[in-house]
């Protein structure tokens, strides 16, 4: 048999690419050819910098900081024991994509385990939906990050000048897109200077948690007290007309929303060095640690809330109810200061979240599952990253962050619950492809594993846990749906979800066939020749012993 010939066929042909093994693979490039794709981008991520990638879009104060008002909607203890209830769901999901991002690590990873794991009759539109929901999803998790990143940096400014500014929704866009901007300009940079910026964001989300612990509590020791444990972790209150029990549901969107970027690591993946290793490192340290530190704040910040008032940080001016408790801790110096140090921590989420996006529309158009894919798909061999696909995803951003132009808040709580709902699909379908039977069969672990029923376990967690999050997430703040209570996430995710759909069996069909090889017959030789050479030199090792 022509060994290239053979080596081509397993990875572009859909029904024998479940030869996928990556515990038999010699290296990084060699376990990504037998995915079916060659090295095109720099592996220069350490174990600790894609880590640091989840930590950092996941930034604990900025998130906290940027949803405390959804959070607050059911009181201090609803917003307390709502992070905590969703964060070991949470945990449970993470767990299940890191065994199926362990086993197979490329940067299109969720479509990508969607086509593998799916049967033969629905793999590839079923992966093209995935694709599709996956790059909006975090397209929209760019414009809430930078939404959160606009109202911080204004609130700043309204404190600064004693309330003698308006924070209006067309100053909020101003100052989102002048952030997605820039930060398009910082991700273009080579991937190695990018992977220093997740060190630096680690040590700024640690120095900023440190901070917050120290500094805030002195200053609420000294001015006022301490709320007590009562409302802190049993009083319940209702700021939205549902009853208290759907309203205490609403308030699990800000651990959801900010504990759910480690998805982030797989996209990131072909830049990581030991990629088996450091995808289940990266998700499972970073959830761990966003979880317990995350409730440590959520803990700190309603205690801290003076005189235990929660509708007067809600309604407060500023904009930002974080800035309003910081402002009563320490006064206005300090919250300016406070507040700018929150937002630079908020910009380096956003840098994160636009590098996890680029990588997965960069991995789809590769596949040729967008619109201009071949242009798209382009890396600058020199460079090793990128560009195109980085600059398609801020453009998306820039659109979608028109809807913070909508008055009242309908259109900014969209923002949030439109990355939440696109991004909980393309997480739940390839978790239950891979739980089906069919998907069971075609399972190969990476290093990370809990055994057979380990892993179906986790699964069939995170797709219940999924499944009633999508369902949630579109859900209006109100019972009297009005032009400000309506929730526009059901409006924009329904219908790209549905037009990718037709778009796929109108025309798309004709150009994406699922994910497929985009090795040369050069690059198949090569990695024939080092996979002879590794078995030569074991086999050698193995007769000298």
């Amino acid at each position: 048999m022509n060994p290239v010939k053979s080596l081509t066929t397993a990875a572009s042909n859909r029904s024998e690419i479940r030869a996928i093994d990556g515990r038999a693979a010699a290296n990084d490039v060699e376990l990504l050819a037998q995915i079916g794709y060659k090295q095109e981008l720099n592996r220069k991520y350490s174990t600790l910098q894609v880590c640091g990638i989840a930590v950092s879009i996941m930034g604990l104060i900025p998130s906290v900081s940027s949803t405390l008002s959804i959070g607050l909607e059911s009181g201090a203890s609803g917003f307390v024991w709502g992070w905590f209830c969703a964060g070991f769901f949470i945990l449970c999901t993470a767990t299940s994509l890191t065994i199926l991002g362990s086993a197979i690590p490329t940067s299109g990873g969720l479509y990508y385990y969607t086509n593998y794991y799916a049967p033969s009759s629905i793999g590839v539109p079923l992966s093209f939906l995935i694709g599709c929901a996956n790059s909006v999803g975090l397209c929209g998790a760019i414009c809430s990050i930078g939404y959160g990143f606009a109202s911080e940096l204004l609130s700043a400014v309204f404190i600064s000048y004693d309330g003698d500014f308006t924070v209006t929704n067309s100053r909020i866009y101003g100052v989102f897109a002048a952030s997605v901007v820039t930060t398009l300009l910082i991700c273009s940079l080579t991937t190695q200077h990018v992977a220093k910026l997740q060190t630096i964001s680690i040590i700024t989300n640690i120095f900023l948690l440190v901070l917050f612990f120290i500094s805030v509590p002195i200053g609420v020791s000294k001015n006022s007290a301490f709320n007590d444990g009562h409302f802190i972790f049993g009083k319940l209150e209702n700021f939205l007309t549902w009853d208290q029990g759907w309203t205490f549901m609403l308030c699990w969107v800000p651990a959801i929303w900010s504990i759910g970027a480690f998805d982030a690591v797989i996209h990131c993946s072909e830049e990581a060095k030991d990629a088996q290793r450091a995808i289940p490192f990266g998700i499972l340290y970073s959830t761990f640690f966003s979880l317990i530190g995350g409730w440590a704040v959520c803990i700190l910040t309603v205690a801290c809330i003076k005189d235990g008032d929660t509708l007067r940080v809600l309604e407060t001016k500023s904009g930002n109810p974080m800035a309003q408790i910081i402002y009563d801790a320490l006064g206005k110096k300090w919250a300016v200061a406070f507040m700018a140090l929150i937002c630079v921590g908020q910009y380096l989420m956003l840098c994160s979240i636009l590098i996890a996006a680029s990588r997965q529309i960069w991995a789809f158009a590769r596949d040729d599952g967008l619109p201009l894919h071949s242009y798209i798909k382009y890396v600058n061999p020199r460079v090793k990253v990128p560009v195109r696909a980085t600059f398609f995803a801020g453009v998306c951003a820039l659109l979608l962050g028109l809807l913070t132009l909508i008055p009242g808040s309908a259109g900014s709580g969209a923002l949030f619950s439109l990355g939440v709902a696109s991004t909980m699909l393309a997480w739940c379908v390839p978790i239950l492809m891979a739980f089906l039977p069919t998907g069971r069969s075609r399972f190969k672990p990476g290093k990370f594993s809990l055994g057979f029923y380990g892993n179906n376990t986790v699964h069939f967690i995170a797709i219940c846990w999924l499944t009633y999050v999508i369902v949630m997430s579109m859900f209006p703040n109100s019972k009297k749906v009005d032009k400000e209570s309506m929730n526009y996430t059901v409006v924009i995710n329904m219908g790209v979800w549905t037009l990718s759909i037709i778009y796929y069996f109108v025309y798309a069909h004709k150009t994406y066939h699922g994910p497929r090889s985009n090795l040369d017959e050069g690059d198949q030789v090569q990695i024939i020749h080092d996979q002879t050479e590794n078995s030569l030199e074991k086999t050698s090792l193995h007769e000298t012993k």
